[in-house]
């Protein structure tokens, strides 16, 4: 059971979190400021530093914090789609990623807008939270081909990216070809692109007016590729 003390930290790291958030819904995370969240919380801002060291341990947090929220959300909604097909359990991936980012788009924006000047996000803390939305969208892949109902996708690989997606297969105990784990993996970034495309006005205000249907058409195009 945790001390009164860890509980305390716990409380106050979540404050923080929660800060932070507010910060970056009206200022660029490059202006996110340690002593606006001290006054926030009625600290001196020496006593905000034995939680949180400077400017870039906030961005890792609120990073963190960012992926997981937006992870946990794709990954529902790929659970509760297992019962439909592999291209409509897509579509109720990217709809959840879609949902969360027009609801926080400074955040999303935080992920994967502009970097931030300085800042190198530490791989030990963002990678594995990075990657769940990846993560979901393979499981879906390797729930079709265990079925039976994806082929395999034809295609030359250079040596280097088989090697990666080799690794990528065998970190992630994935049996699916990696023709179609590479496939996959250009998903994600579609998504994320297509994602950011609405998110931050480069569609123009007139061009769509159903984004979400879009979006739809756009992933059963792309899921055409994979061999679904």
């Amino acid at each position: 059971m945790p001390t009164p003390r860890q509980v305390a930290r716990e409380q106050t790291l979540r404050d923080i979190v929660r800060i932070g958030r507010e910060q970056l819904a009206t200022t660029t995370p490059a202006e996110l400021s340690l002593r606006a969240v001290a006054r926030e919380l009625g600290l001196v801002s020496s006593a905000v530093y034995r939680y949180v060291k400077d400017r870039d341990a906030l961005l890792t947090l609120l990073i963190v914090d960012a992926y997981d929220e937006l992870g946990a959300e794709v990954e529902r909604a790929v659970a509760g789609s297992s019962r439909r097909t592999p291209t409509r359990r897509l579509q109720a991936a990217a709809q959840a990623m879609r949902s969360w980012a027009l609801r926080e788009p400074s955040r999303f924006a935080l992920l994967h807008g502009t970097p931030v000047p300085g800042y190198a996000a530490p791989a030990e803390r963002t990678v594995e939270p990075g990657t769940r939305v990846a993560v979901a969208l393979m499981s879906v892949l390797e729930d079709a081909h265990r079925a039976g109902t994806m082929r395999e996708v034809d295609g030359p690989l250079p040596r280097s990216l088989r090697t990666d997606l080799e690794r990528i297969r065998a970190e992630y105990a994935l049996t699916l070809p990696v023709t179609n784990l590479g496939r996959g993996l250009g998903l994600w970034s579609a998504l994320v692109g297509a994602v950011a495309f609405e998110v931050f006005g480069q569609y123009g205000a007139d061009t769509l007016t159903d984004p979400g249907a879009f979006l739809d058409v756009h992933v059963a195009a792309l899921t055409d590729t994979l061999g679904l």
